[in-house]
């Protein structure tokens, strides 16, 4: 099957570099596009005092997931045709992205490596939710 346009979404990790060498990999070839999306976590407010101090987290946070991006698109070798983060439901933010941007695959990565991975693996919400084809690739510690 021939791909025009593939999103990555990784995790700041390590084994992200397997999915990015896994979508250039199938994107060269076809001189496809490829963009990557990743998510943050949004610090719990606890309460007001806590207010001001989360935002300056929020802000380091959203800093280091832009350098971990760069490395990413520096090691690719490819050109990265876009980059988001976002936060908040992962399913709904690929969903959204894929049709915006005519994105035909999407790869992510899965750590099946106990039960308990296996139950809340993101890549799941991900298949469950995506109106395109899902390259799922393994990250299993060898």
């Amino acid at each position: 099957m021939s791909y025009a346009h593939l999103l990555v979404a990784v995790a700041p990790t390590p084994e992200s570099r397997i999915l990015i060498n896994k979508a250039v990999s199938i994107a060269r070839p076809l001189q496809a596009r490829v963009s990557i999306i990743t998510f943050l976590a949004d610090p719990e407010m606890y309460n007001q005092f806590a207010a001001p101090m989360m935002e300056n987290l929020r802000e380091l946070i959203q800093e280091e997931r832009q350098q971990f991006l760069q490395q990413l698109i520096d090691f690719a070798d490819y050109p990265i045709t876009q980059t988001l983060i976002a936060s908040g439901e992962l399913g709904c933010h690929v969903k959204h992205f894929c049709q915006q941007n005519q994105v035909d695959l999407v790869v992510c990565g899965n750590h099946n490596q106990s039960f308990f991975s296996r139950a809340t693996c993101s890549a799941k919400t991900v298949v469950g939710t995506s109106c395109v084809d899902v390259l799922l690739v393994s990250l299993e510690a060898e």
